[in-house]
């Protein structure tokens, strides 16, 4: 079910869109008139005996009503160098062999990304990391073209109904751009946490699973080619915001970092602390700077200012964490 809290931790409305026995949601979106789901397979233990479904997108209205519903064929979520573990019997032989799961363990942590007409859904195998991306139209959930199975990687909306796809291990390391017809129109040897100004300039930290870490601070411009930012030491990284001047601001390596338009970097506080589990990074109107470090919530006045206003200034594209973009 999906249900509205009000600023006051009371509950305002509940909405039970119907499902299949054995699937669950794995991501939402709230849109001006209802929602859109993307649903998955439960885990096998919860699924109480029904049988394994293939994911599915969906669109409600405000009190439940499907308007569509749109089933995803995911296919084999095979890539190079993901292989299965090679068996050798008294009776057979049998080497390495790229692995293809008969039954996909979606992870539900894949965003679902609404943007002008256009809706991309990411579906990502959990065991081995390797998902696609697939584009509807919004109006009849009609599916307009998917990517190739790919390592999964971070997600953005570049732009009215254009998205950034991030791929990361496994060899791979890009970052590309598609654009309403699903077509990729650029790409980029980059990945990491994006940001899209109101120009459609993109920008962020790279994230790469590699210490020590050859990360920069990168901008994808749109000749396809990277500028090089400052280097980032550490691993972890809060999901950075951008403001109106076009500076970035997260947590790394124990830092609270700021990058400028012009790629100059400031410190704004550094500490011992090692902690990595982190959220994404809110900048306030008023300068202030908000993210969470495990169980903490740490705040600081900076003399950053108000959040840009491009197609995905923020994770989540926005301070409401609602990935939506809408065309005048």
């Amino acid at each position: 079910m999906l249900e509205e809290i009000g600023p006051d931790g009371d509950t305002r409305s509940v909405v039970v869109p119907a499902c299949d026995a054995g699937e669950e949601i794995g991501s939402f979106v709230v849109l001006d008139d209802g929602f859109c789901i993307s649903w998955a397979a439960a885990p096998p233990f919860q699924r109480g005996g029904a049988p394994y479904r293939e994911p599915r997108v969906a669109r409600y209205a405000r009190d439940g009503r499907c308007m569509w519903s749109s089933p995803i064929s995911l296919g084999a979520l095979s890539h190079t160098g993901v292989v299965e573990a090679g068996v050798h019997t008294d009776w057979e032989v049998r080497p390495k062999q790229p692995w293809t799961p008969q039954e996909v363990d979606v992870d539900h942590w894949e965003p679902l990304l609404v943007s002008g007409d256009r809706v991309a859904a990411s579906f990502v195998d959990s065991r081995g990391g390797i998902g696609a991306t697939f584009f509807l139209d919004l109006a009849g959930g009609g599916i307009v073209a998917s990517t190739k199975p790919l390592p999964a990687g971070r997600k953005a909306m570049a732009g009215p109904a254009e998205f950034l796809i991030g791929s990361q291990g496994y060899g791979e390391f890009s970052t590309a751009r598609y654009d309403r017809d699903g077509a990729q129109v650029a790409q980029w040897n980059s990945h990491g946490a994006m940001l899209v100004d109101a120009s459609g300039a993109v920008r962020g930290p790279e994230l790469e699973n590699r210490l020590p870490s050859r990360s920069r601070f990168r901008v994808l411009t749109d000749m396809g080619t990277l500028v090089d930012g400052p280097v980032l030491t550490g691993y972890y990284t809060s999901y950075p915001a951008l403001d109106r001047a076009g500076t970035a601001v997260f947590w790394r390596d124990g830092r609270l970092l700021a990058i400028d338009s012009s790629l100059g970097q400031q410190e704004y506080f550094a500490t011992d602390d090692s902690r990595n589990v982190m959220s994404r990074t809110l900048l306030l109107d008023t300068g202030q700077v908000a993210f969470a470090l495990d169980n903490e919530l740490l705040l600081f006045q900076t003399s950053l200012g108000p959040l840009a206003l491009g197609a995905w200034p923020c994770g989540d594209g926005n301070l409401h964490g609602n990935p939506v973009r809408w065309t005048d």
